[in-house]
């Protein structure tokens, strides 16, 4: 292998896994564009529509780290064909689904193969591409998730109203089962015979974020006070306390806890999730405002998104370059607050019978902001670590960003529910303002705890042993 291009099994390697990816990260946007579609054909109410989305999300983020160690443990080619094959085959499910609860059931494996498939990935992906070329490699994995997202929403509108909804999930089946025997024949096989499991902390999180986004979910249909409500918050809450101090106690947690110790590290990671909150949650409310209440159909809706979606193929590589020469702290907070700026004029100018016109600077302003965060997030994250961390860094990033797209679609849409609903276009639009605000001030927030990170000169904490995925490329989902 040369070391001016790539060559045999690290082609085949980029190719394999860049095109898992793109599958997965496209699953996050893809579906947001045919929840009217699925709605009128399934039924279901507003929460339901929360989990369609939510059940994928909570199951990717917690897994996450745990799909990582399972690799890492009894093969990392052997597990990520598992959940390739189980995400192929959860798509299906999804697509043949005659219910809703089918539906979120389909998109909750989903979730779980994506969860071992993503991670293993990109360690693969490293592991077949020498140290010379594995930052084009790694930026040409991370263009080609950033495609995904741009195109989510509109693939999705596409394909619903050309076809039908159930395309968005058939699409992965035919590229899943291509995948599986190729990723058979041409992947290496690795292990990292001293990774261990951490079963009792993921049963905490999982337990944990599923309690809390349950109570968020249904607290409008049954109450806030209602028994089941109150016990998914407490005893969630109390199982991610638990989770808390498993993190610091254990000896080889799956998250630990020692890393949050540095500002940095808390400010780059709780930025994230409010970045996702508030980003996801709007998204939800947005794509179905597009087509219940302006009236543009899921093709129209899905092209008015790409000056926020995919805003990211113009201004991700000068934000780059501007990240390298002025630091990455002050790109990462510029891009958080004009986000915010974004929403808050979405919030502004949202009434029932609003132009596109006058929604375009909102799109503008929130496609320059999410790019500006993302280009320069991954190293901002990786330079409060040390190396050796620096996996386990990339696998809590990834986590907490996908826990904070659910916690937004949950958030947000009880905040629409409680002050709107479905009924007319004003109705959608009453709840829909004030939960925009929210999802801003939530960005707003997250653009001062932005300003944690230590300048280009801080030095990042010393070494200590730790295993897991390979550092992975900023993307949604």
């Amino acid at each position: 292998m040369t070391q001016q291009k790539l060559q045999g099994p690290a082609v085949w390697a980029l190719v394999l896994t860049g095109a898992a990816g793109f599958m997965a990260a496209l699953d996050n946007l893809v579906v947001t564009t045919a929840l009217p579609a699925i709605r009128a054909d399934l039924g279901g109410r507003l929460e339901d529509l929360e989990w369609t989305v939510n059940a994928y999300t909570l199951t990717f983020a917690v897994l996450l780290m745990f799909g990582s160690a399972l690799g890492d443990r009894f093969g990392r080619r052997r597990l990520f064909i598992a959940g390739l094959a189980v995400f192929t085959g959860a798509s299906a499910a999804a697509a043949l689904s005659p219910g809703i609860d089918q539906l979120i059931a389909a998109r909750a494996v989903q979730g779980a193969g994506a969860a071992v498939m993503m991670p293993l990935s990109l360690t693969l992906l490293t592991a077949a591409v020498p140290a010379a070329r594995r930052g084009m490699a790694l930026g040409i994995y991370g263009a080609v998730s950033g495609l995904a997202v741009a195109s989510g929403p509109l693939i999705g509108g596409s394909l619903t109203e050309h076809i039908s909804w159930q395309w968005i999930f058939w699409l992965n089946v035919p590229v899943g089962l291509a995948l599986i025997p190729l990723a058979r024949l041409r992947l290496a096989e690795s292990t990292a015979p001293n990774a261990r499991l951490d079963v009792p902390g993921t049963l905490l999180i999982s337990g944990g974020l599923f309690g809390i986004v349950y109570g968020l979910v249904n607290a409008n249909a049954h109450g806030w006070t209602s028994a089941p409500v109150l016990t998914g918050l407490i005893a969630g809450s109390a199982l991610v306390g638990g989770f808390v101090h498993h993190g610091f106690r254990n000896a080889d947690p799956m998250l630990p806890m020692r890393l949050f110790r540095h500002r940095g590290f808390f400010g780059i990671n709780f930025a994230s999730l409010l970045m996702y909150l508030g980003m996801f949650g709007s998204i939800f409310l947005l794509s179905q405002f597009l087509q219940g209440v302006a009236g543009y159909s899921p093709t129209e809706a899905g092209l008015r998104m790409l000056p926020w979606t995919g805003m990211g193929i113009v201004v991700a590589p000068l934000a780059g370059m501007l990240s390298d020469r002025i630091g990455g702290r002050p790109v990462v907070a510029a891009g958080l607050a004009l986000q915010a700026l974004g929403l808050g004029w979405f919030a502004l100018v949202l009434s029932p019978d609003v132009t596109y016109a006058a929604q375009l600077p909102a799109l503008v302003l929130s496609g320059i902001g999410m790019s500006l965060y993302f280009a320069p997030a991954s190293h901002v994250l990786m330079s409060t670590v040390a190396p050796a961390d620096q996996g386990r860094a990339s696998g809590t990033n990834s986590a907490l960003r996908e826990v904070g797209g659910a916690l937004g679609v949950a958030v947000l849409a009880s905040v629409f529910a409680a002050r709107g609903g479905y009924e007319t276009p004003q109705a959608f639009t009453d709840g829909t303002v004030p939960a925009l605000w929210i999802g801003a001030a939530a960005v707003a927030l997250a653009a001062l705890l932005a300003l944690l990170v230590p300048g280009r000169t801080r030095n990042a904490p010393a070494p200590a042993p730790a295993t897991g995925p390979a550092p992975a490329p900023a993307r949604i989902g």
